[in-house]
C-alpha cells in the first residue's frame, strides 16, 4: 500500500503515527492560566530538542471545535494571552496511571492535579507547578509555538521551551549526568491505549561498529 497523506482522513493519519513511532515518551505538562490556576494534562508527542541551548517540546492538539485546549492557552507568549511558561514531568512506572487520569477533559480552570492526586509543586524561575511524584522535572518559558492548522479540529500545535532549571532526584544520576534507566523507570506511550516499559534494553556502538566493523576514522 502507497498512499499520499492527504489521502487518509485526519483521525486515520493520527491512528497511523501513534502506531508507527513508538515508543514515545511521555512529557506530563503542568501549566498556570493568567488567573493563576492550575492544569496537568500528558502528552506522547514529546522529545528533546537541543542541548544548546536546553530546548524540549510537546504538540497539544486543537479541540474539536478547532480550538486551543487549555494547556496551549495557558503556555503561549504573554502576547498571545498566555503565562509564557509550563514544566515537564517524566511519567514513571509510580506514577503513570494518575497521569492517564489527568488527560481527563475537565472545565478550564479545574485542577487535573487534584482529580490524579499527583502533588503541584511551585517551580523555583516560573509560575507554572510541576508534579512532586516524578524524578525529574523541566521548568520552561515558551520560546515559540508553531501552528500547523489555526483554527483547524485537530490541528497540532508545537510549543517549545527553553529549559532554565531542572529538577533531579541525585539518586538517579552519575556524575557525568548519566541517567540509571533501572531506578527512573520511565513508562512510554504504544498505539492506542497501549504503554510500555523500558525495561529490555541493549546497548551498541555508533557507526560502523554497529555492524561489527571496524571504523573508518
Amino acid at each position: 500500500m502507497h498512499l499520499r497523506s492527504e489521502q487518509i482522513p485526519q483521525r486515520l493519519r493520527y491512528n497511523l503515527l501513534i502506531g508507527a513511532i513508538v515508543p514515545r515518551p511521555i512529557a506530563v505538562v503542568g501549566t498556570v492560566s493568567p488567573k493563576g490556576l492550575v492544569n496537568l494534562a500528558p502528552f506522547s508527542f514529546f522529545n528533546a530538542f537541543s542541548s544548546e541551548p536546553m530546548m524540549i517540546g510537546f504538540a497539544p492538539a486543537n479541540n474539536a471545535q478547532g480550538e486551543e485546549k487549555d494547556t496551549l492557552r495557558n503556555c503561549k507568549p504573554p502576547w498571545e494571552g498566555g503565562t509564557g511558561v509550563f514544566t515537564v514531568s517524566i511519567a514513571t512506572e509510580d506514577t503513570i496511571r494518575r497521569v492517564v487520569a489527568a488527560a481527563e477533559e475537565l472545565p478550564y480552570g479545574e485542577s487535573e492535579f487534584e482529580l490524579a492526586g499527583l502533588t503541584p509543586t511551585p517551580s523555583i524561575d516560573i509560575g507554572a507547578p510541576y508534579v512532586a511524584e516524578s524524578p525529574i522535572a523541566f521548568e520552561c518559558e515558551t520560546f515559540n509555538v508553531v501552528r500547523f492548522g489555526l483554527g483547524q479540529p485537530g490541528a497540532g500545535n508545537l510549543v517549545i521551551g527553553r529549559v532554565v532549571r531542572v529538577h533531579l532526584d541525585d539518586a538517579l544520576k552519575n556524575d557525568r549526568m548519566h541517567i540509571d534507566p533501572d531506578l527512573l523507570r520511565a513508562v512510554g506511550r504504544m498505539g492506542g491505549s497501549g504503554y510500555t516499559r523500558t525495561r529490555d534494553r541493549f546497548e551498541l556502538p555508533m557507526g560502523r561498529a554497529a555492524l561489527g566493523e571496524q571504523s573508518s576514522a
